[in-house]
Protein backbone atom coordinates (compact mmCIF):
# COMPACT_ATOMS: atom_id res chain seq x y z
CA UNK A 1 0.00 0.00 0.00
CA UNK A 2 1.15 3.56 -0.82
CA UNK A 3 1.59 5.96 1.75
CA UNK A 4 0.55 9.63 0.73
CA UNK A 5 3.36 11.82 0.73
CA UNK A 6 6.38 8.66 1.87
CA UNK A 7 9.69 8.56 -0.18
CA UNK A 8 7.88 5.74 -2.99
CA UNK A 9 5.26 8.46 -3.66
CA UNK A 10 7.80 11.40 -4.33
CA UNK A 11 9.87 8.85 -5.85
CA UNK A 12 7.16 7.52 -8.41
CA UNK A 13 7.05 11.66 -9.31
CA UNK A 14 10.79 11.72 -10.00
CA UNK A 15 10.17 8.73 -12.55
CA UNK A 16 7.42 10.43 -14.11
CA UNK A 17 9.72 13.11 -14.99
CA UNK A 18 12.33 10.14 -16.07
CA UNK A 19 9.56 8.92 -18.54
CA UNK A 20 9.54 12.22 -20.07
CA UNK A 21 12.79 12.20 -20.34
CA UNK A 22 12.76 9.19 -21.99
CA UNK A 23 9.62 10.24 -24.45
CA UNK A 24 12.05 13.53 -25.38
CA UNK A 25 15.02 10.80 -25.99
CA UNK A 26 17.30 12.15 -23.15
CA UNK A 27 18.98 10.03 -20.46
CA UNK A 28 15.82 9.12 -18.65
CA UNK A 29 16.50 10.98 -15.27
CA UNK A 30 14.07 12.60 -13.06
CA UNK A 31 13.79 14.77 -10.77
CA UNK A 32 11.18 16.62 -7.75
CA UNK A 33 12.17 18.70 -5.11
CA UNK A 34 9.69 18.88 -1.96
CA UNK A 35 9.38 21.35 0.89
CA UNK A 36 6.51 20.58 3.38
CA UNK A 37 4.91 17.69 1.29
CA UNK A 38 4.47 19.96 -1.36
CA UNK A 39 6.50 19.72 -4.91
CA UNK A 40 8.05 23.27 -5.32
CA UNK A 41 10.09 22.04 -8.23
CA UNK A 42 10.92 19.78 -11.23
CA UNK A 43 12.89 18.80 -13.57
CA UNK A 44 14.15 16.12 -16.30
CA UNK A 45 17.84 15.32 -18.32
CA UNK A 46 17.71 18.06 -20.62
CA UNK A 47 20.91 18.17 -21.94
CA UNK A 48 20.08 16.98 -25.57
CA UNK A 49 17.16 19.43 -26.17
CA UNK A 50 19.02 22.26 -24.54
CA UNK A 51 22.43 21.33 -25.97
CA UNK A 52 24.10 21.81 -22.81
CA UNK A 53 25.81 19.27 -20.53
CA UNK A 54 24.54 20.68 -17.37
CA UNK A 55 21.44 20.45 -17.88
CA UNK A 56 20.69 17.34 -15.48
CA UNK A 57 17.68 17.11 -13.88
CA UNK A 58 18.77 17.99 -10.43
CA UNK A 59 20.51 21.31 -12.12
CA UNK A 60 16.95 22.19 -13.39
CA UNK A 61 14.75 21.52 -10.23
CA UNK A 62 17.64 23.08 -8.28
CA UNK A 63 17.30 26.39 -10.59
CA UNK A 64 13.61 26.05 -10.62
CA UNK A 65 12.71 25.83 -6.36
CA UNK A 66 15.20 28.32 -5.93
CA UNK A 67 13.45 30.66 -7.89
CA UNK A 68 10.21 29.18 -6.86
CA UNK A 69 10.77 29.69 -3.10
CA UNK A 70 12.80 32.96 -3.41
CA UNK A 71 16.13 31.75 -1.54
CA UNK A 72 19.27 30.21 -2.81
CA UNK A 73 19.18 27.60 0.27
CA UNK A 74 17.07 24.43 0.17
CA UNK A 75 17.82 23.52 3.78
CA UNK A 76 13.85 22.26 4.67
CA UNK A 77 13.39 20.83 1.32
CA UNK A 78 14.27 17.13 -0.07
CA UNK A 79 15.66 15.99 -3.67
CA UNK A 80 14.35 12.97 -4.91
CA UNK A 81 15.92 11.76 -8.00
CA UNK A 82 15.96 8.31 -10.54
CA UNK A 83 19.87 8.02 -10.34
CA UNK A 84 22.59 8.82 -7.47
CA UNK A 85 23.50 12.20 -8.24
CA UNK A 86 26.82 13.00 -10.46
CA UNK A 87 29.94 14.99 -8.79
CA UNK A 88 28.35 18.29 -10.67
CA UNK A 89 24.99 17.44 -9.19
CA UNK A 90 26.35 16.64 -5.62
CA UNK A 91 27.99 20.02 -5.70
CA UNK A 92 24.88 21.94 -6.69
CA UNK A 93 23.37 20.58 -3.86
CA UNK A 94 26.40 20.96 -1.01
CA UNK A 95 26.22 24.78 -2.36
CA UNK A 96 22.39 24.82 -1.90
CA UNK A 97 22.67 23.23 1.56
CA UNK A 98 19.46 20.76 0.60
CA UNK A 99 18.12 19.05 3.21
CA UNK A 100 18.28 15.66 2.17
CA UNK A 101 19.09 13.63 -1.31
CA UNK A 102 16.82 10.38 -1.84
CA UNK A 103 17.62 8.66 -4.84
CA UNK A 104 17.07 5.69 -6.87
CA UNK A 105 19.62 3.99 -8.60
CA UNK A 106 23.09 3.63 -7.91
CA UNK A 107 25.66 5.33 -10.54
CA UNK A 108 28.68 3.40 -10.19
CA UNK A 109 30.56 4.76 -12.92
CA UNK A 110 29.71 8.78 -12.85
CA UNK A 111 27.61 8.97 -9.13
CA UNK A 112 29.33 11.58 -6.91
CA UNK A 113 30.04 8.35 -4.24
CA UNK A 114 32.27 6.78 -6.35
CA UNK A 115 34.28 9.85 -6.92
CA UNK A 116 34.43 10.45 -3.27
CA UNK A 117 32.59 13.85 -3.31
CA UNK A 118 30.73 15.36 -0.51
CA UNK A 119 27.25 16.73 0.35
CA UNK A 120 26.39 19.14 2.34
CA UNK A 121 27.33 18.36 6.34
CA UNK A 122 23.93 18.53 7.40
CA UNK A 123 22.37 16.50 4.13
CA UNK A 124 21.00 13.38 5.50
CA UNK A 125 21.22 10.97 1.73
CA UNK A 126 19.03 7.96 1.50
CA UNK A 127 19.42 5.72 -1.91
CA UNK A 128 17.80 2.65 -3.46
CA UNK A 129 14.22 4.37 -3.18
CA UNK A 130 12.24 2.61 -6.40
CA UNK A 131 15.78 1.54 -7.38
CA UNK A 132 14.68 -1.71 -9.62
CA UNK A 133 12.25 0.95 -11.72
CA UNK A 134 14.95 3.16 -12.29
CA UNK A 135 17.54 1.16 -12.79
CA UNK A 136 14.82 -0.80 -15.60
CA UNK A 137 14.19 2.96 -17.15
CA UNK A 138 17.99 3.48 -17.83
CA UNK A 139 18.81 0.04 -19.09
CA UNK A 140 15.63 -0.32 -21.50
CA UNK A 141 17.38 3.34 -22.76
CA UNK A 142 20.84 2.01 -23.17
CA UNK A 143 19.70 -0.60 -24.73
CA UNK A 144 18.00 0.85 -27.48
CA UNK A 145 20.50 2.94 -27.95
CA UNK A 146 23.12 0.50 -28.78
CA UNK A 147 20.56 -0.96 -31.51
Amino acid sequence: MIQPFDDKYFMRKALQEAEIALFEGEVPVGAVIVCQNQIVAKGRNQVETLNDATAHAEMLAFTAATNYLGSKYLKDCTLYVTLEPCQMCAGAAFWSQIGRIVYGAEDKQRGYQHWQCKVHPKTKVTGGVLADESTKLLQSFFKKMRQ
